[in-house]
């Protein structure tokens, strides 16, 4: 309990910048967590997916491929679904793989979607933080130029401290946010590499299969 009122103290203790942090704490970190809770869903249902068309690829039964991506709304069902929908109209690789990088430039951004707003919000802790703080002190310095001479050092003293609790408060925000920030990025290229490893690995057995055709039909 000791532990809450001190972190309670702390707070009120601050000023009124502590509260615009707080709100961009809390606007950050509902963003972080619906963004991880998306990539996660969205590597589980890739995942799951990759497992279950890929055979279907290896064999050459592009219809069955085709028909499983159609009915699933994962991100690489979506990208394999265009490249397979080529398939069946062009021979060439370059079309092939010219429709999967069209349907990954509309992937990424839905990816990545969101995502920088948690670094802004770190950002805008931060210099809120230190905003508290200046502010603080040209209130502490305004107070101590009209005071007691033999109470100027412990009011000045007293003052910075409050006025550096809104620049602790805005790193205490702004750090976490930064590092789930960054695990949001790796985990969005972690997305973005794997389906451009299916897509690559979609191609050469489509170009494969279409090489084998015409060598035998030759």
């Amino acid at each position: 309990m000791d532990l809450f009122y001190s972190m309670i103290g702390f707070f009120v203790t601050g000023g009124p910048f502590m509260y615009p942090i707080l709100i961009v704490f809390a606007v950050g970190a509902a963003i972080a967590i619906e963004r991880y809770v998306t990539l996660s869903r969205v590597t589980a249902k890739n995942q799951n997916m990759w497992s279950k068309v890929q055979p279907a690829l290896t064999n050459g039964d592009f219809d069955e491929a085709r028909e499983m991506t159609s009915k699933d709304d994962s991100t690489i069902s979506k990208l394999l679904g265009m490249g397979l929908a080529r398939q069946g109209a062009v021979r060439r690789r370059e079309d092939i793989e010219i429709a999967m990088e069209e349907s990954m430039m509309e992937i990424i951004p839905q990816l990545e979607k969101r995502t920088p707003y948690v670094a802004l919000a770190s950002s805008i802790a931060t210099l809120l933080g230190l905003l508290g703080t200046i502010m603080g002190l040209i209130q502490a310095f305004t107070a101590v130029a009209n005071a007691n001479p033999a109470e100027k050092a412990d009011l000045l003293s007293a003052s910075i401290s409050v006025a550096m609790n809104t620049t602790a408060f805005g790193l205490m925000v702004a750090i976490p946010l930064l590092i789930t920030h960054t695990v949001l990025t790796a985990k969005t290229g972690e997305i973005v590499d794997s389906l451009e490893m299916a897509s690559v690995k979609a191609l050469n057995v489509i170009s494969s299969k279409a090489k084998r055709r015409f060598e035998e039909a030759a």
